[in-house]
């Protein structure tokens, strides 16, 4: 299926390649127009990867980061734009500190939104991808992309809305990415286990034992993307500050991801055009709406 355009809202550089990215691809690939809009520069995110813990790279985050990003979208063959806010950092700590004065958190949610909307109406995509209200983690920085995703959805077809930001554009679905899905890692820890090798998905399935709650139930979309995650880890590569090459991400071969857990998982939460569920589509549906 081919002609569509799919906007995907993300918080920081490399949450674009672990939250539907072989997705992305996939739907890139067979002709259809894929953006990520991305909503800060991660300049305060750690480095996650010891062999770029070295001088030169903190300082130069800034650059650093945008480059990575930048390898990551040809890796993944989407477009790709910033929407220009300051990371804000996870806060560490009971009780949590204050956010940093002008980090995105902070942003209002609402004046957020048009930025969104502007990118909306010029790109108008027939599909939405975000985060569910619990940010697919609580990040303030994912908290705010879901709050302002929310409220840009309903207000980019309004036409008395900010008309000088464009003309006014409905998308026709919204889906929350739930790119941490407890069986899949369940799946992958056990291969590791069964062939003797140390796995790092234990402190991850252990934090889910004391809430457990089942992502899969929310689930209504499951896209076979199989081909393409080798574009995923490889967008997963170019992040080098932020993966760990021995850590969760890359833990997993793609050979084995692609027999063990094939699809990458949505779920369906705004939608104007008739579907049925479950899905395999993040397209489904739209051949009869009419949209240009």
């Amino acid at each position: 299926m081919s002609g569509f355009r799919l906007l995907a809202i993300h918080a920081h550089p490399d949450d674009e390649s672990s939250k539907g990215a072989a997705t992305m691809a996939k739907y890139a690939a067979e002709g259809n127009r894929v953006m990520v809009l991305t909503c800060t520069g991660g300049e305060r995110g750690d480095i996650l990867n010891p062999a770029m813990d070295r001088p030169g790279v903190m300082e130069n985050i800034v650059g650093i980061r945008r480059e990575e990003m930048a390898a990551a979208a040809a890796a993944l063959g989407v477009e790709h734009v910033w929407l220009g806010h300051v990371d804000s950092g996870l806060p560490q700590g009971d009780p949590l500190p204050p956010l940093p004065e002008g980090s995105f958190g902070l942003e209002d949610g609402r004046e957020v939104a048009k930025e969104m909307v502007e990118v909306i109406r010029d790109f108008r995509p027939h599909v939405i991808i975000t985060y569910d209200e619990n940010g697919g983690y609580p990040h303030p920085d994912h908290l705010k992309v879901h709050e302002a995703s929310m409220i840009a959805w309903e207000l980019a077809g309004d036409e008395s809305f900010a008309p000088e930001l464009g003309k006014a554009w409905t998308p026709l679905k919204l889906y929350y990415t739930h790119g941490f899905v407890r069986q899949r890692m369940q799946m992958f820890h056990d291969r590791l286990i069964a062939e003797g090798k140390t796995s790092p998905y234990g402190p991850m399935l252990e934090r889910w034992e004391s809430n457990p709650a089942d992502i899969m139930a929310r689930v209504t979309t499951q896209v076979n993307s199989a081909e393409y995650f080798p574009n995923r880890e490889k967008a997963l590569i170019a992040h080098a500050t932020q993966i760990d090459p021995a850590g969760a991400f890359l833990a997993t071969s793609v050979e084995t991801q692609q027999q063990l857990w094939p699809t990458e998982e949505f779920e369906l939460a705004k939608v104007r055009v008739p579907t049925s569920l479950p899905e395999d589509d993040l397209f489904a549906g739209l051949d009869a709406a009419g949209y240009p």
